[in-house]
């Protein structure tokens, strides 16, 4: 018998969205971890917030939700309110029941932008590491660190020399010419009765082109005025300078998670300066023999010397000449399977960029980005744990 195609409204809903979802969604997995890492967590959430006043959004709600969009590459607050509204998966990941309101996005920014500084984003990869699940898959003696740029949210017309006035934002062409004066009424002459034509108003081109040829521009004369927090840097020699900032990471070598992040001014100096920081901040004063791999950028004597003062061994690729590296630490065979695990660091990068919507952030100063870039390494952890715990 052939079903109706009529649409009915109820007036009484009984949906229940845990019964929606599918008993084996990998969502279930991350949701169940997340929601016991924001457990840990109640005691930092409540030093944040007052006794008094109106309530906000809750802090665990906030970060679910910034979670989800990173998961799902949703590229702005304002479509993820949207799916928020009629996706009953996105509800559920929330902890939004079937009738409660949506946040405004505006509202929503604001609340995120308060709670989520590059310090809780951190606590919040920390949480999640510490799960008793997800401390098994960690290895606590072999680690990885690499570099990757960011582009910043920043045009290269921006970049102007620092001594320059400020460039004219004013985007209003003008009030138009003032008309003619008229002359004395004469009524000899017969009376116009043609419309005028329009002043032809000379308008501002808001993005006019730029000739930079012959022009020398450096971070040392010139500095964005959309982003001052970004670098003119490129990656390797032939390669096109860009207006970004550097992402760093420290990967254990066991199954690739990212157990630190860091984000910094782009410039030579620092890979080698934020590997050290990594180091120190997940490993304090550790007197247990370590080791890290590393790209040939990481070469260099007094990087080198530093982490043998930390009791870390390097198992940095080695130059082709003047290399700091030598024979008393290439001979072990650790070396070489350094070697080769550290590669799967470029993983969690390529992630970032590709799904978690880093390629060029829409964030603008160095600690916003920052915060965007490790709570970003942190739902890569999260999208991977499913498929690990389920081995």
């Amino acid at each position: 018998m052939r079903g109706t195609d009529e649409a009915s409204g109820s007036l009484f809903s009984y949906v229940d969205l845990e019964e929606r979802v599918p008993s084996g969604h990998p969502l279930r997995k991350i949701r169940q971890i997340v929601n016991d890492a924001l457990a840990s967590l109640d005691a930092e959430f409540g030093a944040l917030y007052t006794d008094f006043g109106r309530p906000s959004i809750a802090p665990e709600r906030l970060i679910r939700a910034s979670v989800l969009q990173i998961l799902f590459s949703i590229r702005s607050e304002r479509q993820l309110m949207e799916q928020m509204d009629y996706n009953l998966l996105f509800r559920w990941f929330v902890g939004l029941g079937i009738d409660d309101p949506v946040w405004v996005p505006t509202v929503f920014s604001k609340n995120r932008d308060r709670l989520l500084t590059t310090e809780m984003s951190r606590k919040v990869m920390a949480a999640i590491l510490a799960h008793p699940e997800v401390r098994p898959l960690l290895s606590d003696e072999h680690f990885s660190v690499d570099g990757t740029l960011v582009k910043a949210w920043a045009s290269m017309k921006s970049f102007q020399p620092k001594d320059s006035a400020p460039p004219d934002r004013d985007d209003d062409p003008g009030d138009p010419l003032p008309p003619a004066e008229e002359s004395s009424s004469d009524t000899s002459q017969p009376q116009q009765t043609e419309t005028p034509p329009m002043f032809d108003t000379p308008r501002q081109t808001r993005n006019a082109e730029v000739n930079f040829r012959g022009e020398k521009r450096s971070n040392a004369t010139h500095a964005s005025v959309t982003d001052p927090d970004a670098r003119l840097y490129k990656k390797a020699p032939g390669a096109a300078a860009m207006l970004c900032f550097m992402g760093h990471t420290l990967m254990e070598n066991r199954n690739g998670l990212v157990v630190q992040a860091e984000l910094s001014h782009a410039d030579g100096h620092g890979e080698r300066k934020a590997a050290l920081e990594m180091i120190n901040r997940h490993s304090p004063g550790s007197t247990r023999r370590l080791t890290l791999g590393a790209d040939k950028g990481y070469d260099n004597a007094n990087f080198i010397a530093a982490l043998r003062r930390r009791v870390v061994t390097p198992h940095v690729a080695q130059k082709a000449r003047h290399s700091a590296i030598d024979g008393r630490t290439t001979r072990h065979l650790g070396y070489a399977v350094s070697q080769r695990r550290r590669k799967k660091i470029e993983e969690p990068f390529g992630w970032a960029k590709t799904v978690g919507g880093m390629a060029q952030t829409l964030h603008r100063g160095l600690d916003r980005v920052r915060a965007k870039f490790t709570m970003t390494m942190a739902a890569c952890n999260l999208a991977r744990l499913p498929k690990l715990l389920a081995a």
